[in-house]
């Protein structure tokens, strides 16, 4: 496809307000929606702020809604959209907007604070963990995550809700809490943390109603609903219901 000009609607303002801008930018072959918002601030709006850094996919900084979606800007072609599409770039609906399209997403990383960290196993030392390569396999899905915060985003629970962000941790920090309670070298219980009581206590694990949105916008290809939140709930339930695991895990602890 040849150079052509298209219509962009670019969110501009601050904490105060704002509102969307028109621009008519030209578009070369190959670009992506991050080299349209850097042409516009060399030739049209210089003080236009965005946030980058990588431009390669896997910085997370980037992440903004492109007509109504949450995105990567730099891993959003151009190509998908039409020559007469008016193409509209917002910040991010469920965090407070510093100005144009940052906002501040501090809130992910309070909510990353209160996620126990993974515990040792007490008898063993540096060098001596063993795991099965399916139990690192499974790690590493979530590993991948690159904490762009598209799944924070459009979880209803945060994006509809301010009020129940302080109740709530959002998927990527219940992925969090999953990676660890089942990580077979976890050593919380031993120390009585309860992992999938904290989950549905202090986490809002019950918040989720798992419609996989958070998945759907997952620019790594996660599988957070189906591998994480909704395994997480199942052993939640059944520590809470199931009595031989209630028992079971009472056994466990006075051995």
């Amino acid at each position: 496809m040849s150079g052509y000009e298209a219509r962009f609607e670019v969110w501009r303002g601050d904490v105060d307000g704002g509102g969307l801008e028109d621009f008519r930018v030209e578009v070369n072959d190959g670009e992506v929606v991050l080299d349209i918002i850097h042409r516009l601030q060399a030739t049209q709006a210089p003080d236009l702020a965005v946030r980058w850094n990588c431009k390669a996919g896997k910085c997370g900084s980037c992440s903004a809604e492109i007509n109504g979606r949450p995105r990567l800007l730099c891993m959003t072609r151009m190509s998908v959209f039409t020559r007469e599409e008016t193409i509209t770039v917002t910040p991010l609906r469920a965090f407070p907007v510093v100005r144009d399209l940052v906002t501040d997403v501090g809130f992910n990383y309070t909510k990353a604070r209160e996620v126990p960290a993974f515990v040792p196993p007490a008898d063993l030392g540096p060098g001596e963990y063993r795991m099965m390569q399916e139990d690192v396999d499974r790690s590493q899905e979530f590993r991948k995550c690159i904490e762009c915060f598209l799944c924070q985003d459009t979880c209803h629970v945060v994006r509809d809700h301010e009020e129940n962000k302080p109740a709530f941790a959002g998927p990527r920090f219940l992925m969090r809490v999953a990676e660890l309670d089942m990580h077979p070298l976890d050593a919380a219980e031993d120390t009585g943390l309860d992992r999938g009581r904290t989950a549905q206590d202090e986490h809002g694990l019950g918040y989720c109603n798992i419609t996989k949105c958070c998945t759907e916008v997952c620019p790594e290809g996660i599988k957070i609903t189906d591998n994480a939140l909704i395994p997480l709930k199942e052993r939640a339930v059944d520590r809470k219901y199931d009595p031989l695991v209630w028992l079971g895990s009472k056994i466990r602890r006075r051995s």
